[in-house]
């Protein structure tokens, strides 16, 4: 039994340290789709949307898909190569509808978000669509 509590508040502290994820993507990372109306992000927990940070654009000729997300969170929410339009919440959210601009042409699309954890530790990912 003594062996045994080690590890269950190891698996407890494990639990607690997990960091916030973004766990599906809509289009879905690599769809080929008509030019959607919005990307639907859901996470593995609500989220203070007013401490996140959600940007879509073209993927640069050239650019890897982490460097055009790096390069689209840098942008400001109102810069005009983006594909979304500006947006700011102020809620507790576990997920997200991120509105896109009317008719995107086609292309390839990086979707790049950067998240405050629970555990105030910021997570940044991306996810790539395609618009036929």
């Amino acid at each position: 039994m003594n062996r045994l509590l080690p590890l269950a508040l190891l698996g407890t502290l494990g639990l607690a340290l997990a960091h916030t994820e973004v766990t599906s993507v809509t289009p879905g990372p690599q769809a080929a789709v008509a030019a959607p109306r919005s990307v639907l992000l859901r996470f593995s927990e609500p989220i203070e949307l007013r401490f996140s940070t959600f940007r879509v654009m073209t993927l640069p000729t050239g650019k890897t898909p982490e460097a055009a997300a790096k390069l689209a969170l840098a942008l400001g929410a109102d810069a005009p190569e983006l594909a979304n339009t500006p947006f700011t919440a102020r809620s507790l959210a576990a997920q997200l509808a991120l509105p896109l601009k009317p008719g995107l042409k086609s292309g390839t699309y990086v979707v790049a978000w950067k998240i405050l954890s629970d555990d105030g530790h910021p997570v940044t990912g991306q996810s790539v669509f395609r618009v036929r």
